[in-house]
Formats: C-alpha cells, sequence, structure tokens
C-alpha cells in the first residue's frame, strides 16, 4: 500500500502501485501513473499524462510532465513517459511532447539526472545515461544508451547523440555525435573515443583498436566521407561495434555530422592529439 505524507495533493484519477512513498507537499495530477516502489522524496511536482516506472526516485523541486515549451503546442493530451529505477534530483525538468513530434518525450531505464538537467519536448533519452547538473536538451533531440553529459552541456534541438558517447562539460552540441565518441569544447568538436566508456562496456582491447582504426580513417582520411564510409564498410564489414558508428551515420539520412576539432596552430596535427586522447 502506497505510503502519502498527509500534506501531498494527489488528484482523483492518478494511479499509485504499491509500495510507493510519497513524501511532504508533493502535488501529483489526475493522469499521472507512478510504478511500484517510487519514492518522492518531498516538493515533487508530476502532472499531464506522465508514466513513472517502477522504483524510480525523485528528489526535491522536480517538476515532470509539464506542457511543452513550445509555440506550435496546442493543448493535447501528449505524453511523458519515464522508465524504471532513474534517479531524478533537484530542480530536474522534463516535459511531454507535441502533437507534431510524435506527442511523447520518452526516458529509459536507470537514468541519473543531476540537479537542474532538463529532457525536452519529444526527445527520446536511452537507458544507463548520466546527465551532470544543468545538462539541457532541446526538442526532439535523441540520446542513445550509455552515454554521459557533463555539467552545462547544451544539445541543440533535432541533435542525435550516438550510444557510449562523453560529452565534457560546458560543451554546445550542434551537430550529430557518432556512437562510442569523446566531445569537448565551447562549440563541441569530436577529439576521439570514449575508451574508459568502452572498456566498462566490455568492449575488448582489440576491438577498441579496430575502432580507433575506422575513427581515424572516417574522420582524418583523405578524399570524400563517402567513400571513407564504403573503405571502412568493406574493411570492418563483419565488425558489430564500428557497425554500429555505419548504420548511426547512414540513419542520419544527411545530417550534419559533430566537427573533428582543428589541428593546433604550433605544429601539433590533430593526429597526433587525438593519439593522446583517444
Amino acid at each position: 500500500m502506497a505510503e502519502i505524507d498527509p500534506t501531498a495533493l494527489v488528484e482523483t484519477g492518478a494511479a499509485i502501485d504499491t509500495d510507493v512513498e510519497i513524501g511532504p507537499y508533493c502535488v501529483i495530477g489526475r493522469n499521472v501513473a507512478i510504478g511500484a516502489g517510487c519514492r518522492l522524496v518531498a516538493h515533487v511536482h508530476l502532472t499531464g499524462h506522465t508514466s513513472i516506472g517502477p522504483r524510480t526516485v525523485i528528489y526535491p523541486f522536480a517538476s515532470l510532465g509539464t506542457p511543452p515549451q513550445s509555440i506550435r503546442y496546442r493543448g493535447g493530451a501528449t505524453r511523458l513517459v519515464i522508465g524504471a529505477q532513474c534517479q531524478i534530483r533537484e530542480g530536474v525538468t522534463m516535459n511531454t511532447g507535441t502533437e507534431d513530434g510524435g506527442g511523447v518525450t520518452s526516458v529509459g531505464d536507470r537514468g541519473f539526472f543531476m540537479a537542474g538537467s532538463h529532457v525536452a519536448h519529444d526527445c527520446t533519452v536511452g537507458n544507463d545515461v548520466t546527465f551532470a547538473n544543468n545538462a539541457v536538451l532541446g526538442g526532439h533531440v535523441t540520446v542513445g544508451d550509455n552515454v554521459i553529459l557533463g555539467g552545462q552541456v547544451a544539445v541543440h534541438q533535432r541533435v542525435r547523440i550516438g550510444e557510449g558517447s562523453m560529452i565534457g562539460g560546458m560543451t554546445g552540441v550542434e551537430g550529430d555525435v557518432v556512437p562510442f565518441a569523446l566531445v569537448a569544447g565551447n562549440r563541441g568538436r569530436l577529439v576521439g573515443l570514449n575508451r574508459v566508456g568502452l572498456r566498462r562496456r566490455g568492449i575488448t582491447h582489440v576491438e577498441i583498436h579496430r575502432l580507433r582504426r575506422a575513427y581515424m580513417v572516417l574522420f582524418h582520411g583523405e578524399g570524400r566521407f563517402a567513400d571513407r564510409i564504403d573503405m571502412i564498410v568493406r574493411e570492418f564489414e563483419h565488425d558489430p561495434v564500428v557497425g554500429r558508428i555505419i548504420a548511426f551515420i547512414r540513419d542520419g539520412g544527411g545530417r550534419p555530422l559533430m566537427k573533428v576539432r582543428a589541428p593546433r596552430q604550433k605544429g601539433a596535427s590533430e593526429h597526433m592529439e587525438l593519439n593522446g586522447a583517444a
């Protein structure tokens, strides 16, 4: 049976599962569904057509399911769907979708959303992500599994961030980020591969070496980019890890990719810099 503090306001119609704890001064709307074992610490605001997966913990002053911050939103019953076992810290905000964007904002399982982070309308966020303090997404952004966004990262609307990538703090992300990449800079640029993240996911040294070879050919090779893609496909035809990068690029339909950091001014080549960073 749910444990609800007497100061909390839960509207008639809200679906509260078993073993849910709703702390002081929380406000829960009539179209909200809260899964088993969730905990709302205090001062949590849940509204709109919002569902929270089991065993998710939400901290004070988070506001989830509010209308999209879009002038095209027409007041429809769009949704926010949050997965299981997420940690949603203080002041996090997540909006529902828009009618023209598919109508759903979706967040996967086991996400860790630190204080002040934001998921905008019509975003799709994968599993096991980490958003550091004040990391924010524009509308229609897609974030793959195991992505890490550093503090103060700002992602432009409609950008795709591939699985396993890591974005350094205080970075603006304007182009699609291929899987497993490492991004840094005021205006984000590719600076290598997220080798630490790859190792944590059980990717072997040999696989990382092949992935790095493919990365260097794609982003530092000569000739047309389309020809370099074809070269990688031929060379790594049976490599599933490299294949994820190729699939990501092709699924983008010609969308602009994140650029590579320019070479250093004092003779150090981009190739040398990446050797150190990758």
